[in-house]
């Protein structure tokens, strides 16, 4: 293969999107070549457009519930639309790219003899019912509600991901994501730090659904995606679960409020009624990660990452805060 001495042809399955967009940076900046793959269901070229011109990287047009006959030295699996806006829009399909996708880079790096990371979700714990949540909660879950497409889709993955280690000896990289944010989140995907930034600065009403008593946890995208690439790069005897998030707690009330502070914005706050199966907490015990990845814990802080998410969102609204 054509790559650099020291580096690595890495696959990034939907690295067009939010998360794997940010992906495809660090692994150029570490020297690395790119397979960038993606259907743009939720991804954007614009994510990637920067990277377009640079030698080390690829981006091909896939859908991962496909077979991919590809040679790559390791697989990052991050396909899958995750916000439940665009989950839930074909949740058939949904279901298909976590469970046939998962199949078929198991399927590539079983062929290839790599390592393969899977990027699962903080989802898998459902509604909790222990709080924060450590990798050996078996979760809360509604098998059959409006969520469980990606819910259910996503535990199924993990599912697969373990029995190709344990039949084939497969080496495996788990990720449970819990809420992260930053630039590249698309202002439709119904997330609540995107929801409240685009609100507040085309001065619309913020919403919030339930009271706003309910808590999440809230990570800078940088500070994921360094843990992921941290990850990666342990040895084959770690493969997770392993939890990766900011295990500050806030409710939505004071994310509103902090977002209306630093936007400046009049919009006023209206309460809806929630969703079916909105868990009221999610919280990371990161200590594995803590423990396992070098002391890897978030170091942006709220204010910080909300002021360069801001900057994002008026770039492509057009303008500050109404």
């Amino acid at each position: 293969m054509n790559q650099p001495s020291s580096g690595k042809r890495v696959l990034v399955t939907g690295g067009a999107g939010f998360l794997g967009s940010h992906l495809c940076d660090l692994l150029i900046r570490e020297g690395h070549e790119v397979l960038c793959v993606d259907n743009f269901f939720t991804g954007s070229r614009t994510n990637v457009a920067h990277l377009l011109s640079h030698p080390r990287f690829e981006l091909l047009r896939h859908d991962v519930t496909f077979p991919l006959f590809v040679e790559v030295d390791e697989i990052y699996n991050l396909a899958c639309p995750a916000s439940p806006v665009h989950y839930q829009h074909d949740p058939v399909q949904t279901t298909k790219t976590s469970v046939i996708g998962a199949i078929n880079m198991l399927g590539l790096a079983k062929r290839l003899k790599i390592k393969v990371f899977q990027s699962s979700t903080s989802e898998v714990y459902g509604d909790p019912s222990v709080h924060p949540q450590t990798e050996d909660y078996w979760g809360h879950v509604n098998p059959i509600g409006p969520r469980s497409c990606y819910d259910e889709g996503k535990r199924c993955a993990e599912t697969l991901f373990f029995d190709y280690h344990r039949q084939h000896r497969l080496r495996i990289k788990v990720a449970r994501i819990f809420n992260t944010y930053g630039p590249r989140m698309r202002a439709d995907d119904g997330r609540v730090v995107s929801n409240f930034i685009v609100q507040a600065l085309q001065g619309h009403d913020i919403t919030i659904f339930g009271d706003g008593s309910q808590t999440r946890s809230f990570c800078y995208v940088d500070d994921l995606i360094g843990g992921f690439y941290k990850f990666m790069n342990t040895g084959d005897e770690v493969t997770g679960p392993l939890n990766l998030g900011n295990p500050v707690e806030m409710t939505m009330i004071e994310l509103a409020s902090e977002v209306l502070a630093i936007t400046g914005s009049k919009s006023k706050i209206r309460f809806e009624p929630l969703p079916q199966d909105d868990p009221k907490q999610r919280l990371p015990d990161i200590s594995q990660a803590r423990a396992l990845l070098d002391d890897w814990q978030p170091k942006v802080q709220l204010r910080e990452g909300l002021t360069e998410t801001i900057r994002y969102f008026e770039a492509q609204l057009g303008g500050k805060a109404a």
